[in-house]
């Protein structure tokens, strides 16, 4: 894994990023997968940064940074057995049923949850829909 500080040309925003190599890094940006999530622009650029090296005494984390980080996943577990509990689950049709609902062609029983495409979110949201990213942990216990 490597993390990278991405800066957004458009508003200015920096934020911090990971990725699995810096080949994963170059192929999402050269797809166009890369955005800010501030504004939604793909003018994103990777940052100077000084990369953290790891010492004797800097190498392990702590056991409040373990524990700050399960019950963070806690968390989004808790969360995501309420969505699937309390939501429909419509996979890779979730762009075409978001406009289904919102267009009135389909009479919503259960607010959905699925997989999109940043470019899908961005084109349901220019159409005044209401869509947002969630956090999602796999994991086979949950």
């Amino acid at each position: 894994m490597i993390k990278y500080n991405l800066s957004c040309k458009d508003c200015d925003t920096n934020f911090d990023s990971w990725f699995a190599s810096s080949k994963e890094y170059e192929k999402l940006k050269k797809k166009k997968f890369l955005n800010c999530h501030h504004c939604g622009s793909l003018n994103v650029k990777k940052s100077l940064m000084a990369p953290k090296l790891i010492s004797k005494s800097s190498g392990h984390k702590t056991e409040n940074e373990r524990n700050k980080y399960y019950k963070i996943k806690e968390k989004i577990k808790e969360y995501q057995k309420f969505i699937k509990k309390n939501f429909e689950y419509v996979g890779e049709n979730f762009t075409y049923e978001a406009r289904s609902i919102h267009y009135g062609d389909k009479k919503k029983t259960k607010n959905i949850y699925g997989n999109a495409s940043k470019e899908d979110l961005r084109e349901l949201r220019e159409e005044g829909i209401e869509a947002q990213v969630i956090p999602w942990v796999d994991d086979k216990n949950n």
